[in-house]
């Protein structure tokens, strides 16, 4: 019988020297002390590597794991940290942190820059609407602010964003991407031209993220205090004023510089030239909105700024690139869900589509508790969520260990608040108008039909 020593091997090319008394020591995931990264264990100098050599199999194990399903639009980006200052008080606007705690009020933000249609690795000065969310973390919660580079959007149906992102991702037949179905889509979905001529312009190949607009695109209802409410668009303005490429332009930097845009970014920060955008809102009384000519939920649509002027309430500033790009940008997740109290979603149906749908892909990419990476997480969580993958805080924020796990008549671990206004109160003044019969004219030969089929009933 033949008997097989293990032999710890190290393969003298790639063994430098490690030791640093300054230094903290190299060890496995378990926290044990090893050699060398380069170590692994053979049974005799030429046997089958050893199922007991935990460092290797750890090794291997994490890096198999290394990655996490990209976001399925909006997969080609970065950002930087920065901050949000209160210029103005509009407490007679919402009653909104931070514009609740004064002007002057700074509050620590993420901001990401996107493109939409590409996959991680495609160029970021491809022709492509930019995505241009924020997250801010007041004292009442996290905000997000999950805005495009554009005013309007393609959509105002939100069973429509599946589809026309399946016309805008690679043909899964060929997986190459195919204009002729991007075109198609389009003509048959004419409220989209609007976006379309502004993607098509230099606004849809931007040479800078320092230096492009973010628009809400979606309309919300802020609240006072008092229970009074307005309607509300927030754009973004760059101080630095725009900067797009030409179609030229951005061909050559796709050839030469698949991230431009990340690279000139974090290049500004380094240099001490800090982006900044002046924060301002268009407001719009319900009393007006019934004059309206448009619904003003459409998303397709602006308000002029010639009649809804635009009231400058803030600064941003970006001062800080990222130490971790994985840690700080890829685990990032934006939800329009996460207002506080004083800044509510409104009747939009695509708004009211992404409230679900952001969080819930943070669910799938992230794990159920994505929001305790720290990236992501509130200054303060108190609930009674509980387990999950990667629970790590013990429960949920600050309670006790032995806290009740439900409203406890004894012991009880958490206090409520009121909403401090009532929202049967700041229902839109009437049912929108809908998009009626001129959307209906975009879908199908046969939708009609099938449409009087389901109303009667008919299988």
């Amino acid at each position: 019988m033949v008997f097989f020593l293990p032999v710890l091997l190290l393969t003298g090319w790639a063994h430098p020297s490690f030791a640093n008394d300054t230094l903290p020591v190299y060890t496995d995931g378990g926290g044990h002390p090893v050699s060398s990264p380069y170590d692994y264990q053979r049974a005799g100098p030429n046997g089958p590597l050893l199922l007991q050599d935990f460092h290797l199999i750890d090794t291997l194990s994490h890096f198999v794991r290394e990655r996490i399903p990209e976001r399925v639009v909006h997969a080609k980006g970065s950002g930087a940290h920065g901050y949000f200052e209160v210029t103005r008080d509009i407490t007679n606007i919402t009653m909104a942190a931070p514009f609740s705690d004064g002007v002057g009020t700074k509050v620590p933000l993420t901001m990401r820059f996107s493109t939409v249609a590409g996959e991680a690795g495609s160029p970021d000065t491809n022709r492509d609407p930019r995505g241009f969310a924020i997250k801010m973390r007041t004292s009442k919660g996290i905000w997000d602010w999950v805005f495009n580079n554009t005013p309007v959007f393609f959509i105002r149906d939100p069973t429509k964003f599946p589809l026309f992102i399946h016309s805008q991702k690679r043909d899964p037949q060929t997986n190459l991407r195919n204009p002729t179905i991007q075109w198609d889509y389009w003509s048959q979905n004419q409220e989209a031209i609007y976006q379309v001529m502004i993607l098509f312009s230099n606004r849809g190949t931007p040479a800078s993220w320092a230096q492009m607009h973010g628009w809400s695109g979606h309309t919300y209802k802020w609240v006072t205090a008092t229970g009074d409410w307005h309607y509300v668009k927030v754009k973004v303005i760059a101080d630095a004023g725009l900067n797009n490429l030409n179609a030229t332009e951005a061909k050559n930097l796709i050839s030469s510089n698949l991230d431009y845009n990340t690279q000139e970014l974090q290049g500004r920060i380094a240099a001490g030239n800090f982006p900044s955008w002046t924060v301002a809102v268009q407001t719009m009384t319900p009393a007006e909105s019934l004059k309206w000519k448009y619904d003003v939920n459409d998303m397709t649509k602006i308000w002029p700024e010639a009649e809804y002027p635009l009231l400058e309430i803030g600064k941003i500033v970006l001062n800080k690139n990222p130490d971790n790009w994985f840690a700080e940008i890829e685990q990032l997740a934006f939800s329009p869900a996460n207002m506080p109290f004083g800044a509510e979603p409104s009747n939009d149906p695509v708004l009211q589509a992404r409230l679900f749908a952001y969080s819930d892909t943070a669910r799938h990419r992230l794990g159920p508790n994505h929001e305790q990476i720290p990236v992501n997480c509130p200054l303060a969580v108190d609930n009674y969520q509980r387990a999950g993958w990667m629970r790590v805080d013990g429960g949920a924020g600050t309670l006790p260990p032995g806290a009740a796990n439900y409203p406890s008549s004894f012991e009880a671990p958490v206090s409520f608040t009121p909403r401090p206004y009532n929202l049967s109160a700041i229902a839109d003044p009437k049912q929108s108008s809908g998009y009626g019969s001129d959307v209906l004219q975009t879908f199908p030969p046969g939708f009609r039909a099938a449409e009087r089929s389901i109303q009667h009933g008919i299988h």
